[in-house]
């Protein structure tokens, strides 16, 4: 099992997150480098996002527009828009 990294960030007024330099080294964390916030109990978890977790990401999304049509979508868009 590999060792965990610990460290201490801090939240600017902004809500901008400052991720620690060994962290950002060892993630391979690079200015544009795009990750994913979800929430679990009282702990906020950042994942790294890959071309692989991209696609795991967004394969629920890519089988959905396999069930509905173009025109499916316009009509659902109209009807929430009248709600």
């Amino acid at each position: 099992m590999e060792a965990e990294t610990i460290g201490i960030g801090s939240i600017s007024s902004r809500g901008q997150i400052a991720i620690p330099a060994e962290i950002r080294r060892e993630l391979k964390l690079k200015e544009g480098t795009r990750v994913l916030f979800f929430t679990q109990e009282d702990a906020v978890i950042m994942k790294k996002i890959t071309t692989e977790t991209f696609s795991e990401i967004t394969k629920p999304f890519r089988e959905a527009k396999k069930k509905i049509t173009e025109t499916e979508v316009a009509d659902l868009i109209h009807k929430l828009r009248k709600k």
